[in-house]
């Protein structure tokens, strides 16, 4: 019983799903209102500071030859624009190309710094447990709310282009008018859907991770054996290496996305 007792006390300590788990973090009053902040708002706060302090400092003292952090976000924002965005964009790059690179670098901060043990550092120094950190991207009200961003700048830049009724006019393809009535609701519900794909695909593709690395944890409660006990440490360690390749192919998928529904919204044909 006491060796059980001390296993679930372990596993609970180590539980990789734990930071997938919205906790309430800091609770204030505004008014009349009680505001609860969980620890995945808190994360989205986290990174839009990072941010904030980061690519200002990036860009400070511009260089011939960039060095350093300079030369890598540089490196990024050209592969971005260059590969990803003008063959979608065409002419049209450098007028989106600033939102397409603030949603990638957006998540990929929040997907980095989800990979930080931040709540095991707080615990440290406080010595209590505590909640703060995890994955914001594993939230899906967070992912939704990055699918409802992308979802109205993308219909903002068609409406900006076309004007209102030129652009649901665009909507449909040509076809022949006694088929609009079918093609036109398809094409809606499919301009509708499209937020609900990217937040359900970020989030998805986040939590599973972390729920492969608590099943692959788990068998070492389960067996009790150094053998799989070794396989499992090292499977794990590989698996969060595995993770960090995740981050940046998120949040590359993500903004690819967006570029290409921007590309539909935008462009003389549907």
């Amino acid at each position: 019983m006491v060796t059980n007792a001390i296993d679930i006390k372990l596993l609970a300590e180590l539980n990789p799903l734990e930071p997938i788990t919205a906790v309430p973090v800091l609770t204030f009053r505004l008014g009349d209102s009680l505001v609860v902040v969980s620890n995945h708002a808190a994360m989205v706060v986290v990174a839009t500071l990072i941010l904030l302090a980061g690519l200002p400092l990036a860009a400070r003292s511009p260089q011939r030859v960039p060095k350093g952090l300079q030369n890598l976000v540089e490196s990024v924002c050209v592969f971005l624009r260059e590969q990803m965005a003008r063959p979608l964009l065409g002419e049209r790059t450098d007028t989106y190309i600033g939102f397409l690179w603030t949603a990638f670098f957006f998540i990929l901060t929040l997907n980095l710094v989800a990979m930080v043990p931040i709540e095991k550092f707080v615990s440290l120094m406080t010595g209590r447990h505590s909640h703060f950190g995890g994955p914001a991207t594993a939230n899906i009200w967070i992912t939704g709310a990055l699918a409802i961003v992308s979802f109205v700048m993308t219909h903002a830049y068609g409406i900006r282009r076309h004007g209102l009724l030129g652009y649901l006019a665009h909507l449909a393809p040509p076809a022949p008018m006694w088929l609009m009535p079918l093609i036109y609701p398809l094409e809606l519900l499919g301009a509708v859907v499209r937020p609900f794909s990217l937040a359900i695909r970020l989030f998805a593709n986040i939590v599973a991770g972390h729920m492969v690395l608590g099943t692959i944890l788990g068998l070492v409660f389960i067996f009790k054996n150094l053998g799989v006990a070794s396989v499992s440490v090292v499977a794990c360690a590989a698996l969060s290496f595995l993770e960090l390749l995740v981050a940046f192919i998120q949040a590359y998928v993500f903004t690819f996305l967006t570029a290409m529904y921007i590309a539909l919204a935008t462009g003389s044909e549907h």
